[in-house]
């Protein structure tokens, strides 16, 4: 019986492209390095500033916490009220976008690209991250790639979103599956 096996030498990811020009991503590679990554930049208004400077479209009171390593800053959208926790990690090959009053918690990691294991070149696949307005991921949660979290959903703490999440639930897991609907109860 013969397997068929993988050949990393065959590995292509064409048509991919990062965006931004080569000497836009190396300068990017060590801001992210030097502010981002570690906690020697506590102030939200430097990293807020550096991200919009390498063009990534942020609204107002937005909290990036220490150790957050951002791959493509020009491939990210956060809207106003975001919370991102510590040694997130936002693999943003192609766009993520972030709605308003979120919290994403430590450790936390948005994959958008994975490999095609079903062909020995192993090529690249990718897709968006779209996380709706209200939504909570608890920490060391991990939201995969072409996955909307509709508003208001919570993935618990550890979860795997590997399909949409719908609004207003929570799910749980690994894969993470909905255990109940969220309720938010005014004062």
């Amino acid at each position: 019986n013969m397997q068929k096996k993988s050949d990393l030498v065959l590995y292509n990811n064409y048509p991919y492209n990062p965006g931004g020009n080569f000497i836009k991503r190396i300068l990017w590679h060590y801001i992210n390095a030097l502010v981002f990554k570690t906690s020697l930049f506590p102030f939200y208004w430097i990293k807020n500033f550096l991200l919009r400077l390498f063009g990534a479209k942020l609204g107002n009171m937005v909290e990036v916490k220490p150790g957050v390593n951002i791959k493509y800053p020009w491939n990210l959208t956060i809207g106003d009220e975001v919370w991102i926790g510590e040694n997130v990690w936002i693999d943003n090959l192609v766009m993520v976008t972030i709605g308003s009053n979120i919290c994403i918690s430590q450790g936390v990691i948005l994959l958008t690209g994975s490999h095609n294991y079903k062909i020995p070149s192993f090529d690249l696949i990718t897709g968006t991250i779209v996380l709706e307005d209200g939504v909570w991921l608890g920490a060391m949660s991990i939201v995969n790639k072409g996955i909307t979290v509709s508003s208001h959903a919570i993935l618990s703490a550890g979860s795997v979103a590997t399909k949409d999440l719908e609004a207003y639930a929570i799910y749980q897991g690994n894969p993470a599956v909905k255990v109940r609907d969220r309720e938010i109860n005014l004062a």
